[in-house]
């Protein structure tokens, strides 16, 4: 675990990292709102993957691409050091978006059931790539301040909880090597600046269960003379609700969640079968395997009973476990974060969380020495809206404010953005280590120069609340997008990212050779006009606190 002087330096080294950030982050911003209104489905980041290669081919790393399918790799090798793995996932949803935002997405996708979907960035991996991409553009640049090595993975397939695991089977440590740290974060509807950390289980396990039953079809006029699997589905619906009252001790947790029931095409016709997508979630995988044995039970015990002609089919798709966080590294990054933000923007959950990632698959849990990881989130909830939200206490406001998965969830782009630049360089510089006669003193004097704090609303067992500066949330619209519409680049033409193409070598492609750094992506929006939010700098007293 880093002492404290070693989280007072990388604050330190973060600050003089991050001097760069008003030079950027007109580009990043661009780029998000890019990536929000041309979102892809998972294992489609076909467009989102070449402007992340083109990014970093730009900001001098070694690209590697198509790993797991999409996936994109950049490296930059900065001499002998840790080696620190720093991931963004890069899918959408099939969510119809309801935001009303001038850059909303209007994209349409096929589903892995060839239907047409709505497409949304509904769970913030947008913010998660352009943020990841700002910290890397702003490390390379700096890179005479550091020494080691950075491995910047963009992940495909987060949603489905098969992308982290895909880029692993298609040699992506056999590739890059093995890192000595793995670092992620998430956005979450909390406010927006503020920073949430948990030692230990973070997230939850999760696995999908998809089940087809069978019935014998017939007349709607003539129920009695079929199996009607439409009745069997409901009474397997309901029937699972009592596997978490009554089989799951009330000192663990569990989630069963029917979020798929398809059955039928007409209304007078009772259909031959129907099909269930069933998600399971708990914090224990001994939990977790209790769960899906029950349901198992449940839906062939259920069949047997109606009289279903056939076994009913029970698929569990590929899932993930519990997101551990390591205890030491969790608390190295979280007081770094204090150390550069301030107490008053980090807090400790208290509580894991039912969500579930496949983030975990990176530090690779499964084996004999598995690697250290940090996962953390950061708050996105314009202030306005969290304090005009109903609700005493912080967690009756989190209920009534748009949350993942939303048509409505809209992060507040500023400070959103910015302090995810900001705490991924400042967890990254946790790890790396300081070029040899760095000045701690001129690290101080970068640190002291910075912009004054974006301050956050109430976070849980924070202080009352601080209004914050307007909502940029729609600020200097016309500017952002004058690059066109639907995803072209102003002239009518479609967005294609310029990366040098690329042979399949023994482990599939090889890397991109990296250009001059760093010019930005492929197609530069013009800045804002309005004065940017500064995401929290570090605290400018003596002696920061540290105390988690």
């Amino acid at each position: 675990m880093p002492e404290v002087a070693q989280a007072e330096r990388a604050a330190q080294l973060a600050a003089t990292v991050l001097r760069g950030i008003d030079d950027v982050f007109p580009l990043v911003e661009g780029l998000y709102v890019d990536l929000h209104r041309n979102p892809e489905l998972s294992h489609a980041e076909h467009r989102t993957a070449g402007a992340v290669a083109e990014w970093l081919a730009r900001s001098g790393y070694e690209v590697h691409q198509r790993i797991g399918g999409t996936g994109v790799v950049g490296v930059l090798r900065n001499g002998p050091g840790p080696s620190v793995l720093v991931r963004a996932d890069m899918d959408a949803l099939p969510v119809e978006e309801n935001t009303g935002l001038p850059y909303a997405s209007a994209a349409r996708g096929v589903d892995d059931n060839g239907a047409e979907v709505p497409v949304m960035h509904a769970c913030g991996h947008d913010a998660h790539v352009a943020s990841m991409l700002g910290a890397a553009d702003l490390l390379a640049e700096a890179r005479e301040h550091w020494r080691g090595t950075l491995v910047v993975v963009a992940q495909p397939a987060e949603e489905t909880l098969d992308g982290a695991q895909a880029m692993l089977r298609d040699g992506l440590y056999d590739r890059v090597g093995r890192p000595d740290i793995v670092l992620g974060q998430h956005v979450g509807p909390q406010p927006a600046g503020m920073i949430a950390h948990r030692a230990g289980v973070i997230l939850g396990a999760s696995s999908v269960l998809r089940v087809r039953i069978f019935g014998s079809g017939g007349h709607g006029s003539a129920p009695h003379t079929t199996v009607d699997p439409v009745v069997l589905a409901a009474n397997i619906v309901t029937r699972l609700q009592g596997i978490v009252a009554r089989e799951v001790s009330p000192t663990e947790m569990a989630v069963v969640t029917v979020g798929v029931l398809q059955a039928g095409s007409r209304p007078n016709i009772i259909p031959d079968e129907a099909n269930l997508e069933i998600s399971v979630r708990a914090f224990d995988t001994t939990v977790a395997a209790q769960v899906d044995a029950a349901i198992e039970r449940v839906i062939r015990g259920e069949a047997r009973t109606a009289g279903a002609p056939r076994e009913p089919e029970i698929r569990r798709d590929e899932g993930t476990v519990t997101t551990h966080n390591e205890p030491d590294a969790t608390v190295g990054v979280a007081t770094a974060h204090r150390a550069y933000f301030g107490t008053a923007h980090v807090l400790d959950l208290p509580d894991p969380l039912t969500g579930s990632e496949d983030f975990p698959q990176l530090a690779l849990p499964d084996d004999p020495e598995p690697i250290p990881a940090v996962f953390w989130f950061i708050g996105a909830t314009p202030h306005d809206v969290w304090e005009q939200a109903p609700g005493d206490t912080p967690a009756e406001k989190l209920r009534h404010v748009p949350s993942n998965h939303s048509p409505l969830f809209a992060p507040d782009r500023e400070p959103t953005l910015r302090t995810g630049i900001a705490a991924l360089t400042v967890a990254a510089t946790t790890y790396l280590d300081p070029a040899s006669g760095e000045s701690t003193a001129s690290q101080a004097s970068a640190r002291a120069s910075a912009a004054e704090p974006v301050q956050p609303a109430t976070p849980p067992g924070g202080q009352p609340v601080v209004p914050d500066p307007a909502s940029t949330q729609a600020a200097d619209m016309n500017a952002l997008l004058d690059d066109g519409t639907d995803g072209t680049d102003g002239t009518g033409d479609a967005y294609a990212p310029e990366v040098p193409a690329d042979e399949p070598g023994e482990n599939g492609a090889a890397p991109v050779a990296p250009t001059q750094p760093p010019t930005g992506p492929s197609t530069p929006l013009p800045p804002p006009e309005g004065a940017p939010v500064a995401a929290p700098p570090p605290d400018s007293g003596e002696d920061p606190p540290y105390q988690l």
